[in-house]
């Protein structure tokens, strides 16, 4: 195991997950002053990472990772000297999210599992700490994979039943962050739209299809566009109180932190509204 058994991430219990390959200062200072812990950025961000230490500078405690950095996109040498240059500012204040995408998406995809190790390698090499960064991971052997050479796992698109297993497998000195889908309406028909909108774009790529039949769903669950029990499973909705509750079913399933997307709210005007009526029943206090 590695020193992820005691220099465990701190991201608090609840962080938001935005689609989108940087974040301006004024919106990461919004989410840090709701209580939020930790903003992940998506879109597999350039290996550069330019746009963190504007974010960080504006906030006093929000962390920031990456979820995730693409192996076949960013080198791991620039991606290591972007990190270097990020902890020797903020040190503690920055997560280095990685994985291997999709075989759909990446030309370059073959052998992924060696070629995420070789990745990891040249991260231990340019001195990145295992500490300090995680893997997308949603079979076993990716999830030990993160277990050995990192903090933990960020699952993406899984349920608390996923979270049990892979805690269930990799115990209680790895981090584990799933992330969650959310839509905050208490019409089922409007959510299950809102989420099949989303959804059935991943029901094309192998990875998280073969995730969902692992977890007991059916070739009718995974055909587009996804059967309304897939889509319940993984975009929780109704009222701020119930999305609360469901996404504590990953906490007591042994998740350290929730990373929550809120559908169709990714710029300030739209997402800030929905974070903030979430906050209360998430039980989020501002910081200081």
């Amino acid at each position: 195991m590695t020193d992820a058994a005691s220099l465990k991430p701190n991201l608090g219990r609840y962080g938001v997950w935005l689609p989108t390959r940087s974040i301006k200062p004024e919106l990461a200072a919004r989410i840090e002053s709701l209580g939020y812990g930790a903003v992940w950025i998506g879109g597999s961000p350039e290996a550069e990472l330019d746009w963190v230490e504007p974010a960080l500078a504006a906030t006093t405690s929000l962390q920031l990772a990456t979820g995730i950095v693409n192996i076949w996109t960013a080198p791991a040498a620039a991606v290591a000297a972007a990190f270097n240059r990020i902890e020797s500012a903020y040190p503690g204040r920055f997560l280095l999210g990685v994985g291997v995408g999709h075989p759909e998406h990446t030309q370059e995809y073959v052998k992924p599992y060696d070629a995420l190790v070789g990745y990891l390698d040249e991260l231990d090499a340019a001195g990145v700490p295992t500490s300090r960064r995680v893997l997308a991971a949603l079979g076993p052997r990716v999830l030990e994979l993160a277990a050995q050479r990192s903090a933990g796992a960020h699952p993406y698109l899984t349920t608390p039943e996923h979270t049990a297993k892979a805690h269930g497998q990799l115990g209680r000195s790895v981090f584990l962050a799933p992330e969650h889908k959310v839509v905050l309406t208490t019409d089922r028909d409007k959510a299950r739209t809102a989420g099949r909108g989303v959804v059935e774009h991943y029901l094309g790529l192998s990875n998280y299809v073969n995730n969902w039949r692992r977890l007991g769903f059916t070739e009718d669950d995974v055909r587009k566009p996804g059967s309304d029990r897939l889509i319940d499973a993984v975009v929780a909705y109704g009222t701020g109180a119930d999305i609360s509750k469901r996404l504590d079913e990953h906490l007591q399933a042994g998740a350290d932190h929730v990373t929550i997307q809120v559908l169709g709210a990714y710029d300030a005007d739209t997402l800030l509204p929905a974070l903030s009526e979430l906050a209360g029943p998430l039980g989020l206090t501002p910081p200081g």
